[in-house]
Order: structure tokens, then C-alpha cells, then sequence
């Protein structure tokens, strides 16, 4: 099991009457990227400024290497923790060349250690000829990166990531992410990266922690927190998804208008005859047409690479199902469900 570098336990903050941040509990290992993903103002980065020692805690403990770095009492300054920051604006010094942003935080290293350091980082996130140039002559992946160079620099036991993509074009987000996540496990960082874009916290991440107003409500890999959401908001948060209504029968199944299903959820065993809701994804189902099916596509959305059908069901209730592109299917047809998943769907009581 690799070392556990960073922990936040039990980690309060308030505004004045505004709760931002409310009993947060997490941990970090070496080498383990954990993402940490909900809305604008939900306290995420607050986490990040609780865990860099920009705010002190109101309750609980932050620990970095194991040795307490904040409580309400004690405060270790932020350049004491051995943890670095990007931001989404980089923070780059306009003024200075990209080997004078990288050296920055270098001065207790000799000019010879210095330049050996830079060199390395540099070579690191693969910049190294860009060395003499100035932030405003980079791209904006290639400032990120320099941005990741120079907190990587003074060997940080972690690094803080504020939505550092979310300044990037779209057509090169991916590959700046690749780039990023690439740089930080071969280089085995724990890394702490808050986003709003739940598709960025999956592709980069080994858990996810779901967060809204100022709470944690399940930290889990993508996999978990997406087919086995904790709550009906953390569904909504990790997907697009719809809810039908089913009954819970005898043999721990559930019978709905779109047919009896499997189930699992995190509230504990529900009693037979229980009311429940599933949770149903957009690839869930595939659609067979049928002249007698249940079921009609009440209306079609051409996506490109996908083609959503919206299907009511008998009741008039509808779910969505993505299918592949070149589907012909027509609004008004009659069809069938197909079932795809291949496990259970995540249940709530309703």
C-alpha cells in the first residue's frame, strides 16, 4: 500500500455565517490523483486553500507526510508544507522567462543546483527549448504546463490543481490533461485536482469525491460513483440520467413499467413491497422497433457521434437512451427495451 501522503479529517470552515467547507474527511496517497468534483461555490476550493494554508480550519486536522500542518490552533505557513498549487490563471510572472518562473521557488539551491533543477523539470513536461521565451509567447498548454514545471520544482510532497484546464481551448484540453496526468504519475505525485467538469474527473482521476454545498457525499473511483452513486444528487452530478419508479419484489428485484431489474444500493437491504427508484443511463438500454411494443420514441435528438431517443414509457413517464449514430428509428415508432447493463442499477428509496 503506498505511503499516505495527505489527509484531511473531520475539516470545518465558515465565512462569517456562510458554512463553505463541513466536516471534509479524505486522504491522499503517493502517486494517487484524486479528483475533487462539484458545482461553482460548492467549498471546493476552499479544500485546496485549507489544505495549502492559505485558511485555517475552524475544526478537524489536515496532515501532510503524517505531521499535523493546520487545526483551529496551529497553522504551518504554506511555503513550510512541501505542497504546491496551479491555479487555472497559471500565475505565471509576466516579467520573467520561463527559466526564471520555473527557478522561483529554487532560492535555497545554488545557482549550479538550480539550473540542473530547472533543466530537469523542464524536460519533465518536455519544454525544455522554450527555456528563454516569455509566458505571453507560449500557448496556453504549453503555459500550463511551465505552471506544473515551477511547482514541481522544489519537490513537493503534493500538488493542488484549481480547474487548471478550464482556460484551454476544447480541441486541446484532452491532450494538455494527458499531458498533465502523465507528467504526475510518472513522476509518482499525490495530486489534489477540484473540476466542475465531471467527464475531466473521470479521465484523470483513481477516486472522485463528490461535492456539494460545502459537503462531501461520496468518494469512490468513476467507476463506483457513477453506476453506484451513494445519493440521487451525486447521480445527477456524475451523469445524465433519468429515475423510473419500481417496486421491490421477494427475490430482491425490482419491478418497473420497463421491466424487472436487478438492484443495489448503499441505504441497506429494502423491505419487499418497498417503493424505490433507479437510476437509468443513457446506454442502459438499446431499442428494438416493434409494431406492438409498449414503448414510443416521443422525440430524437442527432448528436453527431450519438442519437438520442427520448422513449415514453406506458405511464407517460420518459427515459432517454443513446444509440449509435447512424440510428433511423423516427419519432412516433413503437419499440421494445433492450437491457445493456450488465450489472445492477443503483437504487433509491422513493
Amino acid at each position: 500500500m503506498n505511503e499516505v501522503l495527505l489527509q484531511c479529517v473531520g475539516v470545518t470552515k465558515s465565512f462569517g455565517d456562510f458554512v463553505a467547507v463541513r466536516d471534509v474527511t479524505f486522504d491522499v496517497s503517493r502517486g494517487e490523483i484524486l479528483a475533487i468534483l462539484g458545482p461553482s461555490g460548492c467549498g471546493k476550493t476552499t479544500v485546496l486553500r485549507l489544505i495549502a494554508g492559505l485558511e485555517r480550519p475552524d475544526a478537524g486536522q489536515i496532515l501532510i507526510r503524517g505531521e499535523l500542518a493546520s487545526t483551529p490552533q496551529r497553522q504551518t505557513p504554506p511555503d513550510k508544507r512541501g505542497v504546491g498549487m496551479v491555479v487555472q490563471e497559471y500565475a505565471l510572472f509576466p516579467h520573467m522567462t520561463v527559466r526564471q518562473n520555473v527557478a522561483f521557488g529554487l532560492n535555497n539551491l545554488s545557482n549550479d543546483q538550480k539550473k540542473d533543477r530547472v533543466a530537469e523539470v523542464m524536460s519533465l513536461v518536455r519544454l525544455e527549448n522554450l527555456q528563454g521565451r516569455y509566458p505571453h509567447e507560449l500557448s496556453g498548454g504549453q503555459q500550463q504546463r511551465i505552471a506544473l514545471a515551477r511547482t514541481m520544482a522544489p519537490r513537493p510532497s503534493a500538488v493542488l490543481l484549481d480547474e487548471p484546464f478550464s482556460n484551454i481551448d476544447a480541441g486541446l484540453r484532452s491532450d494538455v490533461r494527458r499531458d498533465v496526468e502523465e507528467i504526475l504519475r510518472v513522476n509518482d505525485i499525490a495530486a489534489v485536482l477540484v473540476t466542475h467538469d465531471r467527464d475531466e474527473a473521470f479521465a484523470i482521476a483513481d477516486r472522485v469525491a463528490v461535492m456539494s454545498d460545502g459537503e462531501l457525499h461520496q468518494v469512490d473511483t468513476p467507476e463506483a460513483v457513477y453506476h453506484l452513486p451513494s445519493s440521487k444528487r451525486v447521480a445527477q452530478m456524475t451523469a445524465t440520467c433519468d429515475f423510473i419508479e419500481g417496486v421491490v419484489l421477494q427475490d430482491g428485484t425490482v419491478d418497473t413499467e420497463a421491466g424487472i431489474f436487478a438492484y443495489d444500493t448503499h441505504s441497506g437491504d429494502i423491505e419487499p413491497g418497498s417503493s424505490v427508484e433507479l437510476v437509468i443511463h443513457l446506454d442502459d438500454f438499446g431499442i428494438d422497433e416493434n409494431e406492438s411494443g409498449a414503448m414510443i420514441v416521443q422525440a430524437r435528438e442527432f448528436r453527431g457521434d450519438a442519437t438520442v431517443l427520448v422513449i415514453a414509457l406506458p405511464s407517460g413517464a420518459t427515459l432517454r437512451c443513446r444509440q449509435d449514430s447512424h440510428c433511423a428509428i423516427k419519432s412516433g415508432r413503437r419499440v421494445d427495451l433492450i437491457l445493456n447493463r450488465p450489472g445492477p442499477f443503483a437504487a433509491f428509496s422513493a
